[in-house]
């Protein structure tokens, strides 16, 4: 089963990690940033990681270091922890997964962030703590992941959400997996086991001979990130949608 991803996210360009302006109090992921993205009727990207205790918190980085006035990595903190601590440059803590859909949003593309860099099979309690989130809730949603097992499991937690690769060309900017690994990862070979629909591509790659077979064939084809109108132009002769940040589409 391959569910299609919702018109939604097509629509209107994607706000990369919500519609994030530090200047205005808007931290990346936060609520003030969801909140400012669906006024201007705008579907949302967000990331989660996972806590110590087994939930789903919606943050980008692994570490604590960029984003909170506190250190060390999101998943030795509990969920009682994590959403005690404020975002810098807002006037909120890190919200669970389970707070962000609850909020109004025309969709939220949730990225599933890697737990060990390997970008290999050893996962689970990420995607079981996104499942519980998403089946309580009457959000439109669509899920992605760098890795193609997370949506594999996810296919069979969540059969009837629409569900894609997240992609690029592995390149050396991924020194930490074996050369084999990004190889594989670059062929997006797994996209028909995971069920995907779409992919979420880099977009300087976006002309690839496989981001156009896929596309042949009928997925759907969005970018990354894209910071520019200029940039968002050149994609969109490619791309069914972007992904979008730092300029007002």
């Amino acid at each position: 089963m391959r569910p299609r991803l919702p018109d939604v996210f097509l629509r209107r360009p994607i706000a990369h990690r919500a519609l994030h302006d530090r200047r205005d109090g808007r931290p990346e992921n936060s609520l003030a940033a969801i909140r400012a993205a669906t006024a201007r009727d705008l579907p949302v990207e967000i990331d989660v990681q996972l806590t110590a205790d087994g939930e789903a918190v919606v943050f980008h980085d692994d570490r604590l270091d960029r984003l909170t006035d506190e250190t060390g990595p999101v998943r030795e903190r509990t969920v009682a922890d994590l959403t005690a601590i404020p975002l810098k440059d807002g006037a909120e803590n890190i919200p669970t997964l389970a707070q962000v859909l609850a909020e109004p949003s025309p969709g939220f593309l949730i990225e599933i962030k890697d737990q060990d860099g390997a970008l290999g099979p050893g996962i689970g309690a990420l995607e079981e703590a996104v499942a519980r989130a998403v089946q309580d809730s009457d959000a439109t949603v669509a899920l992605m992941s760098f890795n193609p097992h997370s949506i594999v499991t996810l296919s069979r937690l969540l059969p009837d959400v629409p569900r894609g690769l997240t992609t690029c060309s592995f390149g050396p900017e991924w020194p930490d997996l074996p050369e084999a690994t990004r190889a594989e990862l670059a062929k997006i070979a797994m996209y028909d086991e995971a069920g995907a629909s779409f992919i979420s591509h880099h977009w300087p790659v976006l002309d690839s001979p496989r981001v156009a077979e896929l596309k042949a064939d009928g997925a759907t084809i969005l970018c990354w990130t894209i910071r520019s109108a200029k940039d968002e132009q050149t994609a969109r002769k490619i791309a069914d949608s972007v992904t979008f940040e730092g300029y007002l589409p």
